[in-house]
């Protein structure tokens, strides 16, 4: 008898997959504890559920690992959709932007390609860059975005987007840049991805290191230490 449960245990062991796996766990903790991602943990780990454009590279930064991206055909895709459920996050990111990338950069995009969606995206300039957050639910759509509130290229920076039904804001480094209104219900369909556009345009330029999405809206004293 015991022979016979050796085997079956054998048998069991040896049909589980192997290697990491990228899910979405949708149950009642994950959406209070939320979810943070180490870049550099997507594109070397090889976990099923992620596609990887180009050749993003492991790089040290000032705060461990980071991802470079090299603003013309490396992103990341996941079989994920984070905010399933939220009816309310903030999406924060550290990272730093490269100079002599394109004016228009994604580096993060949730949900479907032109329907319900967030984007976080930059414009490059000669003299810095500028942050525009976007979010699409239903009929509702807002981009928060401002020309002249300009950060140095080359640097690292921390950034944020919070949203609930009737508020959104963007800040930079704790500092909030921009608020508005807009109407909020949950985005429940699509995948991510990291570095460009879902449908690969508007490659990012430049590092980044770590996301956190959290299903509440933070302040400032409660965002990632950079």
């Amino acid at each position: 008898m015991m022979i016979l449960k050796l085997i079956l245990i054998f048998l069991v062991c040896s049909i589980l997959p192997s290697g990491a796996q990228v899910t979405h766990d949708s149950s009642p903790s994950s959406q209070t504890k939320g979810i943070v991602w180490s870049v550099d943990d997507l594109i070397s780990k090889k976990a099923n559920g992620i596609r990887i454009a180009g050749k993003p590279k492991s790089v040290d930064c000032k705060y461990g690992k980071a991802v470079l991206f090299n603003g013309s055909t490396d992103g990341i895709f996941l079989d994920q959709m984070p905010l399933a459920a939220m009816d309310q996050f903030t999406i924060e990111m550290i990272l730093c932007p490269y100079s002599g990338g394109n004016f228009e950069q994604r580096f993060f995009h949730c949900g479907e390609v032109k329907d319900s969606r967030v984007l976080l995206e930059l414009r490059s300039t000669p003299v810095g860059w500028y942050f525009d957050a976007f979010v699409k639910s239903g009929l509702q759509q807002k981009a928060l975005i401002e020309p002249t509130l300009l950060h140095p290229l080359d640097q690292y920076a921390h950034v944020a987007f919070v949203v609930k039904d009737g508020y959104q804001a963007t800040y930079i480094n704790g500092e909030k840049e921009l608020e508005s209104s807009i109407g909020f219900a949950p985005i429940t369909v699509g995948i991510t991805s990291i570095g460009v556009r879902q449908n690969e345009q508007s490659w990012f330029r430049g590092e980044i290191h770590k996301i956190r999405i959290s299903p509440k809206v933070l302040t400032p004293d409660q965002f990632l230490k950079y």
